[in-house]
């Protein structure tokens, strides 16, 4: 079988050959299609996640500092109390910073489906019909 043959001479077995065959590189490179976009979906999660745990170890030292606050006010002087107070929001403000950042992160990834390489697919197997169809004698 040579690549010079127009596909008009071509027999049957000869076309279900070629056929065959870029079936088998197609289908290969969907599947690398969706593994890359499934590899990029799955970074933006983790990253995200990872800023909304940094997010969550602020907030416990917010809290932890915004308790201290509270001792404070109630066994010293006002000065004391009012700087713990102050750190503690603080640390509140940056925790709430990184969690609008982790949910941005985390919505960015979308559901984690190759949705490029599905629509792509179903084009594909669209077109494959089609061929099927206008092979048919």
């Amino acid at each position: 079988m040579t690549g010079d043959t127009p596909p008009a001479e071509k027999t049957t077995a000869e076309l279900l050959g070629t056929l065959s065959g870029q079936v088998t590189v197609l289908v290969h490179q969907e599947m690398e299609l969706a593994k890359a976009e499934l590899t990029e979906k799955t970074k933006r999660i983790g990253v995200g996640a990872g800023i909304f745990g940094v997010a969550g170890v602020t907030a416990t030292l917010a809290a932890g500092t915004l308790i201290a606050a509270g001792i404070a006010a109630i066994s010293t002087v006002l000065s004391v109390w009012l700087s713990i107070l102050i750190v503690g929001g603080f640390l509140a403000v940056i925790a709430g910073m990184l969690a609008l950042m982790g949910i941005t992160q985390i919505s960015r990834g979308g559901p984690p489906v190759p949705e490029e390489a599905l629509e792509s697919t179903k084009e594909d197997v669209k077109w494959l019909k089609t061929q099927a169809k206008s092979a048919k004698p």
